[in-house]
């Protein structure tokens, strides 16, 4: 159980909530993590009965346990650029910063509005796709929010082995990539840098946006540390044992890959080496596991989720996995939102009121009780 948790105020836009409990509630006992796929599917000699199997206690366990002794600090700090620019009605402090995050030299950037008094909420950007960090995407979004964007410190991670890029300098994080596992590593490494070198910046006041595979890893974020106080996740994937990814798992074995973010790494690390023989599902399954926000529903903060339902890069499967989850544990409003956009797709501009929605999710961070301002360290 968290021990840190605080609720949020019902906002509904979309399909309500409630109709999603009622709809899938009764589903739980034969939702994707609880009922094996159909009999004898052995493509390419991989049995994915088996490799999809839903995943024992222990195994989830063993999962959690290796999360638990993960270290990746943030030794080291060097800022690389700080710098002052004027966008989104605002002017912002740039701060371009690396740091060595458990042995990988790690790029990332902290915004913060000139003249922001303290204590501030934090709010993590964690981006869409596999083509890097950019501070001018983070501002163009920033646009959106509106006024209320000078509330916060802005946090944005680049992820392990792509760029952070800004006022056309790029900077690459080292190491191997590793979508929805060390990217939460590296988000939460420049979380504890941010922290530690924004005086202005609250500790116990923390709050994740993330687009994509940034939503998998802003709900994996809020699942590993209890510093997080909310998410907002806009159609992430959420279950790696869902039939959405079962189906791109048997087109990869087949030689047929889709365009989808951290595909390319997966087909390369696993899919392919499982289909040859140089790993068993036994190695497998783990990776899918320490993917899967679903089975760690129970550990999540105050959460709202976006999804379309036509949305044709992450199928929105993903998100009524998570529905179903979370009405197993009774989790409803006001502390899980989920908004289901009859239509909309991969854009949150196909998602009306899906914005405003988000906004006033994560500014309820303001009205929670801030922590002492710090010194300058």
């Amino acid at each position: 159980m968290r021990s840190k948790r605080r609720a949020s105020s019902p906002h509904r836009r979309g399909r309500p909530l409630a109709s999603l409990l009622a709809l899938l509630a009764a589903q739980v006992a034969c939702s994707d993590t609880g009922t094996p796929p159909p009999e004898g599917r052995v493509v390419e000699g991989v049995d994915l009965d088996v490799l999809f199997a839903a995943p024992e206690p222990a195994e989830v366990a063993a999962v959690s346990a290796e999360w638990a002794g993960r270290t990746p600090g943030a030794a080291g700090v060097v800022t690389e650029k700080d710098s002052t620019v004027s966008a989104a009605g605002l002017e912002l402090r740039v701060r371009v910063l690396s740091h060595d995050a458990g042995g990988v030299r790690h790029f990332g950037a902290v915004l913060t509005p000139v003249g922001l008094a303290g204590p501030a909420p934090v709010v993590v950007y964690a981006h869409g796709g596999d083509d890097g960090a950019s501070v001018e995407e983070l501002i163009l979004t920033l646009g959106f929010v509106g006024s209320s964007a000078g509330d916060f410190v802005w946090v944005l991670p680049s992820f392990r082995a792509e760029p952070l890029r800004f006022g056309g300098a790029e900077w690459t994080s080292g190491g191997p990539p590793s979508p929805w596992d060390r990217d939460v590593d590296d988000a939460l490494s420049l979380l504890d840098v941010a922290l530690a070198l924004e005086p202005v910046a609250d500790p116990d006041r923390i709050g994740v946006i993330g687009l994509s595979r940034g939503a998998g890893v802003g709900m994996l974020m809020g699942i590993r540390d209890v510093r997080v106080d909310r998410v907002v996740e806009f159609f992430g994937p959420t279950d790696f044992f869902g039939p959405f990814v079962q189906e791109v798992v048997e087109e990869a074995l087949r030689g047929s890959l889709r365009d989808l973010p951290g595909l390319s790494f997966l087909d390369e690390e696993f899919i392919q080496p499982l289909r040859r023989g140089e790993l068993t599902v036994a190695d497998v399954r783990p990776e899918l596991i320490r993917r899967s926000a679903v089975l760690f529903a129970d550990r999540l903060p105050a959460l709202q989720l976006h999804h379309g339902s036509a949305d044709m890069v992450v199928e929105v499967s993903q998100a009524e996995s998570l529905v179903a989850a979370m009405a197993a544990l009774n989790r409803g409003e006001p502390g899980f939102q989920a908004f289901i956009y009859p239509g909309g797709t991969h854009n949150p501009l196909t998602m009306p009121g899906s914005i405003p929605s988000a906004v006033a999710f994560l500014g309820e961070l303001r009205t929670l009780p801030a922590t002492a301002s710090r010194p300058a360290g």
